[in-house]
């Protein structure tokens, strides 16, 4: 990945195109082992339907950009080989849950997953769940996603009006600051509540960061630049 720089745009032009990704369909029989090979240690990986980006632009507020549709297995693949194809793109939105004590609050992806151990926001690939008419609407991604790792829901938080993209080449972290009027411990044990709820929940921790101390190994690039930002402010 490239050193991330963060964009800040209040509009979101991103198109949802017919496309046949040359990647998925020369090296389908690796990326088939791998998937299978995958499957083994985490059976609960499933190969559905994502959203990928290509041809992104940043044009003062605005980030357009258009999306393809492929299977996840070609997505793992090509995350885990180091990201062969630089013509493609993870444009993915993030909802950053800000307590009113000023505390972030992130979670930790439980080891069933495809990032065990990782820590960030809520987020995910987008999917044809996420598409509105020809375009992909973010925003309802991010509250999807949110509502199904914490059970917070669009009552809980005041979304922010911009985005910080945090661009790295290969990724694109569209994060957005959702406002919580609740102190960071207690919203931690709300989530907390909600994740012992549940039969098999995608978190498998929850973490709180107030200052640069807390930030460790486990929280990818972009999340960090993201709450640096924050934090210097």
């Amino acid at each position: 990945m490239t050193p991330p720089s963060i964009h800040r745009v209040t509009a979101l032009d991103l198109k949802v195109q017919p496309w046949a990704w040359p990647f998925a369909q020369e090296r389908r029989a690796e990326i088939d082992a791998h998937f299978a090979e995958a499957q083994r240690e985490r059976p609960n990986l499933w190969n559905g339907r994502v959203l990928l980006g290509r041809s992104a632009t940043f044009e003062g507020e605005r980030l357009s950009a258009s999306y393809f549709e492929t299977d996840f297995a070609s997505f793992l693949a090509w995350r885990d080989w180091g990201f062969p194809d630089r013509g493609v793109f993870n444009g993915f939105g993030m909802g950053a849950l800000l307590a009113s004590d000023g505390a972030f609050v992130l979670g930790e992806m439980g080891h069933h997953t495809s990032n065990p151990g990782r820590v960030y926001f809520p987020s995910g690939t987008p999917d044809l769940d996420d598409i509105r008419g020809e375009a992909l609407d973010i925003a309802s991604s991010v509250a999807r996603e949110v509502e199904e790792e914490t059970g917070l829901t669009a009552a809980d938080y005041r979304p922010d009006a911009h985005w910080d993209c945090v661009f790295t080449g290969v990724a694109i972290a569209m994060m957005r600051v959702l406002y919580v009027d609740m102190p960071g411990d207690a919203l931690r044990a709300r989530i907390e509540s909600n994740l012992a709820s549940q039969e098999d929940p995608e978190l498998a921790a929850i973490h709180l960061v107030r200052d640069f101390s807390d930030l460790t190994a486990a929280m990818p690039r972009f999340v960090t630049a993201f709450i640096e930002m924050h934090l210097s402010r």
